[in-house]
């Protein structure tokens, strides 16, 4: 028996949730890179915080705009207990960027239409990113 798919909705909420958690935790990852000392990263994680805010914010709008109430974001989410390594906190920026384009592979999986155009857009784009953080090119990337 198959499960059915779940509103168009639903997984804009999904992935809203998803964003939430990505803010969070690059919020975090940010506080423990240097700016004089990781120029590179620090400015890489600080553009990624900056998108993922505004996919965040778009996200909350497209929910809001069909009437949907925007889930809101969980008091904290779970970070390394050792944030204090390069090493450590390239290996979660990837993690999230992993993390996004599963999101965005089900987002285009159950939405149409402009949703599913942004949800393309944003899936390619944290394939690419994933790659800046140690990540490896993949065929599909979030499948």
């Amino acid at each position: 028996m198959t499960e059915p798919s779940p509103s168009p909705t639903d997984a804009l909420q999904v992935a809203l949730a998803a964003e939430h958690a990505a803010v969070f935790v690059y919020g975090a990852l940010g506080a423990q890179t240097s700016q004089s000392g990781q120029p590179t990263l620090y400015e890489t994680l600080t553009r990624a915080y900056a998108l993922h805010r505004d996919r965040r914010d778009h996200l909350s709008g497209v929910i809001a705009a069909t009437g949907g109430e925007p889930v809101a974001a969980e008091p904290g989410y779970a970070l390394p207990a050792d944030l204090g390594s390069v090493r450590v906190v390239r290996a979660r920026a990837l993690a999230i960027e992993e993390a996004a384009t599963s999101t965005y592979a089900y987002l285009v999986a159950n939405t149409t239409g402009p949703d599913r155009a942004w949800a393309v857009q944003a899936l390619l784009d944290a394939a690419v990113r994933g790659l800046g953080f140690g990540g490896r090119p993949e065929r599909l990337p979030g499948l």
